[in-house]
């Protein structure tokens, strides 16, 4: 796991990158004259696409009944749009503040938010990247509350010092009229009420506003005669209010935990007070107080007792209790757990009309990590499936890998295996939140992101198609036994208890095998079955990866002399004779230092396997003499060779996985020296100390093998991270140790001058040195299970400044050779089906004429990339990346039929290098600053696909493809869908003979300039939006204005015409649904009579 050092972290953030171009080697042989590169700057541009995961930090949402689209807003000032599954929308407000409300134009393709700085936005949601249309910012006064009432461009906007302001939707003027609070609540009340905590119109009556002071003190506010018709006064402060459909009562909740009642006639008394959660006294005391109310909705239906929703309002002894929605229907009350604290809710309903019968039929609950949806048509309100990809973080996510262009068989086998760990008990119903239409699908290719998590879990997601969708999970913990010792003390350096945190994982997409490593210096092998086995004993191997001695350090004389590795004999034949949990000579005393103990304590009691991944064989780092073993910084995994090899600051170790043995296990300083690994002379470990970013805490009391291991949730990467060697880095923050930084399996030619390729293995380590291992393979079947695997060190090939991060090899056309894999089989088939395809891949090793290179080796690392011709292994292109910053991420990725380099830098670079004459390409400043989660989780993929977690519960997808951003406005999804307004509810004969239905009002003549004026001009400032038309009309009035305008908005914005005349055409199928809607209106009304109507 890399370790993050501050002060490089910032060097590298304020440095600028700076490239210099790529040199030839003189006299070198000058392959790119053979090599045609196609690749062109022309074929690079960098755009993000899409970003997936829970909106990080939820503060406030809002719906759209007839559209069916769910709005989320940030405390970062994030906007979050959600439709149908696969639907969804991202947008940023400029400033980052906090998003208090949100309200939606409801069916009008646009969303008004309110934010912490007192500004108000007009977002477009006709557009497929919504943009805002107009701004309006308060100087003078801190906005606290919205309201936009069904059908109006009148929005209400209440303040902190109690005030209303009137703001036109369309033009994003404030309106002369203005409700002061002094006028509001006369002499009812001694003192300032407090904040406005609510607005809303009568249901029945447009004319009558409801005004909600936080101090207790509601106001029924006449908005023709400017006054009060009534004020309700209630000792406890008000946090929501809510209407009964027709108009005659509405509910207060306060901060005593208390439900009033009001009958709006009958201001002196509340008619009813509930405290739903507080105890009832047998003397008929008033019961105790408890938490506040936050939020309350009255919804009423046709055949039924009305819903009462709300949260919080627990009473005060329910200490460390979950937060809880409370459900009142009739004579019941649920009380719904959540598993974190609500931010918010809202009750879906059949009609957007509030003076109709309401008719709910779900709640939405915005919880500080989740998003819950709850059938209330269900008996026991059971939650509906959620289609969206919001369980990234349900564990921090610790490492991420991207894989574009995967076998087409991956994505059904892993989703038939993932389908059965659903949980069941889900309403039937269909998810509600349904409303935009998907994007058109231009890139047909299989995606697959992989994230690991803190508490050992890996999961599957399918990235198709700018979609995110989870297939598979594993769980590698379930390897390991749970119990810990109680007795322990974790190390006050250790803040996470993650023992079985993912740090880095290898896979290969072909053969489905699957090697992961965790921060408890462990290792495992998964291979894929879709076949359920039971596992009697775990396959445990036990390396002990000795600390070795480097010119820094001093022996120690008094060292434990005990020799790295065993004898080849003993080291070739698997441990499972032994109980793989019971090390033989481990040593756990208080009285001595540990030795031969894993960090972990592999379960004993057989391992039930679903189908899926399952485990073939765990590898554990043990103690050596009173130190921890090191975290492992570097893996990889041959399907071809059946090896696994990993690497850490005390050497690199590779395991035969088919015969379970451990093959090697050797010091970086042998590594450098060819020869005989197992006829070196035995050394001592260091002086036992804590190194840096040791992973366990070396309690020497403690009886259990278990340790409390360091969680890489909040600052762990790999150490190609910190192991720069910047020159702004001093000496004092420079590791002395060198560390294994990545692996590249291939066939290639293993010496200097060989004339022919065999299976070799590159070794790239933090202090830039490439070595190279030669690997001599038994034939295939039983052969390869009986006969050892040779290994022999070929030394040093290259040299390099900063840590060496990918290795890559390429024929003599420039075309990327990938390490060779075995078809994938399943394990637990029978025989004859595993030797159908079992056949593994043959290599087609290109014989090499003397004198003559056939092949690239493609090396990058944190400062350079060269690129070495082979067998003479000449330097043919060098490439200095960046002098003051470093790369942090790169890649050889597959880009429009050839390969490049791509560089991801700690200033926020991202770059791309042709191959093999590394010439820049790409370099753009994306990120101008970075963190240590994007730096530990940027990865890139092939054709042109990259990602990063941009927070702990979103991924960001971005592309460096021109094409994938020439064709992006297609691929995205739409959010805005042409649908009728439902027929507002019939008034019925009485109601409209006597006028007891609702009230109208012509808003325009109260807060129109001609009657109330123009406000005051300090008040607020209007500031045109970048996505601005002059107003923005419903489809209702003045749709052919509003294509003129867009039309020369869009024109003025540079956008292409035939982008536009889509949007015409749209709106124009918008106007003429409206206008045969209203003719159909008319017609069905023509010939009635007015008691009639």
């Amino acid at each position: 796991m890399k370790k993050f050092n501050i002060r490089k972290v910032l060097d590298g953030l304020t440095a600028v990158s700076s490239s210099s171009s790529a040199t030839a080697q003189p006299g070198a042989p000058r392959e790119n004259d053979v090599v045609q590169e196609t690749l062109q700057s022309e074929h690079f541009q960098l755009c993000k696409t899409v970003r997936h995961g829970f909106p990080y930090q939820p503060s406030s949402m809002a719906f759209d009944p007839v559209q069916k689209i769910l709005a989320i807003g940030t405390q970062t000032g994030a906007l979050r749009l959600f439709g149908r599954a696969g639907v969804e929308c991202y947008c940023q407000h400029e400033s980052g503040a906090a998003v208090i409300q949100l309200q939606f134009l409801i069916n009008e393709g646009a969303l008004v938010s309110a934010l912490a700085d007192d500004s108000i936005h007009l977002w477009n949601l006709r557009q497929k990247i919504p943009a805002i249309l107009h701004s309006l910012k308060f100087n003078r006064e801190r906005i606290t509350y919205c309201h936009l009432p069904f059908q109006s461009k009148w929005l209400y906007i209440g303040t902190e010092r109690g005030n209303i302001h009137i703001v036109n939707v369309e033009s994003f003027t404030l309106s002369g009229y203005v409700i002061m609070w002094n006028k509001a609540i006369e002499l009812s009340t001694k003192t300032h009420p407090g904040p406005v905590v609510h607005i809303s119109d009568n249901p029945m009556d447009e004319g009558k506003l409801l005004i909600g002071f936080e101090c207790g003190v509601v106001v029924l506010w006449d908005l023709k005669s400017k006054k009060a018709d009534y004020r309700y006064n209630y000792d406890e402060a008000i946090h929501s209010v809510a209407w009964h459909h027709e108009g005659k009562q509405f509910v207060c909740s306060h901060s005593d935990g208390t439900l009033t009642t009001w009958n709006v006639r009958a201001p002196a008394k509340a008619a009813q007070i509930i405290t739903p959660h507080g105890k009832q006294p047998k003397d008929g005391k008033k019961p105790e107080p408890c938490k506040p109310i936050l939020k309350v909705e009255y919804k009423t239906t046709r055949a039924g007792d009305p819903f009462m929703v709300l949260s919080g309002g627990l009473s005060y002894d329910t200490v460390g209790r979950r937060a809880c929605l409370t459900v009142m229907h009739g004579k019941s009350t649920a009380v719904l757990e959540m598993d974190y604290p609500i931010v918010d809710f809202l009750t879906l309903c059949e009609t957007p009309y509030p003076n109709d019968f309401q008719e709910p039929y779900a709640v939405v609950v915005l919880l500080e990590k989740d998003l819950v949806v709850i059938d209330l048509g269900q008996i026991g309100y059971p939650i509906f499936e959620n289609p969206y990809p919001l369980t990234i973080h349900e564990s921090p996510v610790t490492c991420c890998e991207y894989f574009a262009d995967c076998p087409a068989d991956l994505i059904p086998a892993l989703y038939s295996v993932g389908s059965r760990q659903k949980r069941q008990g889900y309403s039937k119903k269909e998810w509600p939140v349904s409303g935009g239409n998907w994007g058109q699908n231009t890139q047909s290719y299989p995606e697959i992101i992989i994230t690991g998590h803190a508490d050992g879990s890996i999961k599957f997601w399918d990235a198709s198609a700018l979609m995110l969708q989870v297939l598979y999970k594993l769980k590698t913990a379930k390897v390991f036994e749970r119990a810990r010792g109680k007795e322990e003390k974790p190390n006050t350096d250790i803040v996470d208890e993650d023992p079985f945190a993912i740090q880095t994982l290898s896979w290969c997409p072909e053969s489905r095998m699957l090697c992961v490593a965790g921060v408890s210096a462990h290792v495992i092998v998964y291979r894929f079955s879709k076949q359920e086995i039971t596992t009697e004993v775990v396959q445990l191997l036990e390396v002990r990866m000795q600390c070795e001695f480097s010119d820094v350090d001093s022996p120690d004389p008094g060292g434990d002399q005990t020799p790295t590795l065993p004898t080849p004999g003993a080291s070739s034949s698997p441990q499972e004779s032994e109980p793989p949990t019971q090390p033989s000579t481990g040593s756990n005393s208080s009285d001595g230092p540990r030795d031969n103990i894993p960090c972990l304590q592999v379960r004993s009691s057989p391992l039930k396997q679903s189908p899926g991944y399952q485990v073939e064989l765990v590898i554990q780092l043990v103690w050596v003499s009173g130190e921890p073993p090191q975290q492992i910084t570097s893996l990889a995994i041959n399907s071809s060779y059946g090896l696994v090899v990993f690497g850490n600051s005390n050497g690199l170790a590779v395991v035969d996985y088919l015969q379970k043995t451990l093959l090697l296990n050797m010091s970086l300083s042998e590594l450098y020296s060819p020869s005989d690994p197992y006829q070196r002379q035995p050394r001592s470990p260091r002086k036992a100390r804590q190194p840096s970013g040791a992973l366990c805490d070396s309690n020497d009391g403690s009886n259990t093998s278990e340790d409390r291991c360091k969680s890489p949730t909040s600052d762990a990467k790999d150490n190609s991270f910190t192991r720069s060697r910047s020159s702004s880095v001093t000496s004092i923050d420079r590791e002395s140790r060198e560390a294994i930084s990545s692996f590249y399996f291939c066939e290639t030619f293993p010496k200097k001058g060989d004339s022919v390729v065999s299976p070799c293995l590159l070794v790239g380590t933090t202090q830039g040195s490439v070595m190279m291992v030669a690997l001599s393979l038994p034939p295939g079947g039983d052969q390869r299970l009986q006969q050892p695997v040779g290994i022999a060190s070929c030394g040093t090939m290259a040299q390099l400044k900063g840590g060496i991060l990918t290795m890559a090899l390429l024929d003599a056309a420039g075309t990327l050779l990938p390490p060779s894999y075995e078809p994938w089989y399943d394990p637990n088939a029978s025989d004859e089906e595993k030797e159908k395809s079992r056949r593994r891949r043959p290599a087609s090793p290109p014989s090499s004429q003397e004198g003559q290179d056939t092949q690239f080796a493609v090396l990058c690392s944190e400062k350079q990339a060269k690129v070495v011709a082979m067998p003479s292994q000449t330097r043919l292109y060098k490439h200095n990346i960046t002098e003051t910053s470093f790369v942090l991420r790169a890649d050889v990725v597959q880009m429009a039929g050839t390969n490049c380099i791509t560089c991801f830098c700690a200033n926020g670079h991202i770059m791309t290098l042709s191959l093999p004459s590394l010439r820049p390409l790409l370099d753009v400043n994306y990120l101008p600053l970075t963190d240590m989660r994007i730096a530990r989780t940027f990865c890139f993929s092939n054709l042109g696909q990259a990602l990063y977690l941009t927070s702990p519960t979103e991924i960001q997808r971005i592309t460096y493809s021109q094409e994938t951003c020439d064709n992006l406005q297609e691929m995205l999804s739409e959010l805005f869908t042409p649908v009728e307004t439902p027929e507002a509810p019939n008034r019925g004969f009485f109601k409209g003979l006597f006028g007891g239905g609702a009230q109208s009002l012509d808003r325009e003549d109260l807060f129109g300039e001609t009657a109330s004026g123009k406000a005051s001009r300090s008040l607020a400032q209007h500031i045109p939006g970048p996505g601005s038309m002059e107003g923005m009309k419903g489809a209702a009035s003045g749709v052919v204005g509003d294509l003129a305008r867009a039309r020369i908005a869009l024109d003025e914005r540079g956008q292409k015409l035939g982008e536009l005349e889509e949007r015409t055409a749209a709106m124009m199928a918008s106007a003429d649904s409206f206008s045969k809607h209203a003719h159909h209106m008319m017609l069905k009304y023509k010939d009635k009579k007015w008691y009639q109507l």
